[in-house]
């Protein structure tokens, strides 16, 4: 099986079940990028000691990605309109979501950099100053 088949057989809600399940999925996996993203932040910021921010920065943007386009995937595949029980709604609410984690992992990625270039520029001078 193909990327592009799985992807279409995930869009549709896999095998069995009804076509609400691929919007459920694109849902998921939209609200798991937002929490890697918070998650990345709060680690930029220094509020969580374990991890590399950048790492979860990247991952968060990675699975908001996979999530948009779970969600575009099971809008062009699924049939009928709004309220018909096909998900489209669902789908819809995945779109933002998937953006909004993507938006966030940006943000942590670039104030792990922020902050990689101020460690950087001023490390050797605070050495030097507690030796002194």
């Amino acid at each position: 099986m193909s990327a592009t088949d799985v992807l279409t057989v995930a869009a549709e809600g896999g095998i069995v079940g009804d076509g609400r399940t691929g919007a459920n999925l694109a849902l998921g996996v939209g609200l798991i990028g937002v929490a890697l993203g918070r998650l990345a932040l709060a680690r930029v910021a220094g509020r969580i000691s374990t991890g590399n921010a950048r790492t979860g920065a990247l991952s968060a943007m990675a699975v908001g990605l996979a999530g948009v386009a779970l969600a575009a995937l099971h809008l062009a595949t699924s049939s009928g309109g709004p309220g018909t029980g096909n998900g489209m709604v669902g789908a819809i609410v995945a779109i933002p979501l998937g953006l909004i984690a993507v938006a966030l992992g940006r943000l942590a990625l670039a104030r792990s950099r922020r902050t990689e270039r101020t460690a950087d520029r001023f490390g050797p001078e605070r050495e030097f100053r507690s030796t002194s």
